[in-house]
């Protein structure tokens, strides 16, 4: 079996991977406000958005897993063509 149809659709799958964290992400930030400034009558908005803000800071460590992932993924094909290159001119 060959690696660069392997290596590829690892590549595709960290990919899409980052992608679907982003648009989690982006979904789940949707409704946070930058600033809040509310007596306390409105306890229950700044407890969603401390939900909010919790389930983002859960999503962070798996976002920087998958970026840390594609970067080596990306690199690893890079490197694979410049071997590649290099050893066609030998």
């Amino acid at each position: 079996m060959a690696i660069v149809p392997v290596m590829w659709a690892v590549w595709g799958a960290f990919f899409l991977l980052l992608v679907i964290l982003k648009m989690v992400n982006s979904r789940l930030t949707r409704y946070e406000d930058d600033q809040l400034l509310l007596d306390d009558s409105f306890s229950h908005v700044k407890a969603e958005q401390a939900a909010i803000m919790a389930r983002v800071q859960k999503l962070k460590p798996v976002m920087r897993t998958s970026m840390g992932l594609l970067a080596a993924a990306t690199l690893f094909v890079i490197g694979y063509y410049i071997l590649d290159v290099v050893n066609q001119f030998k």
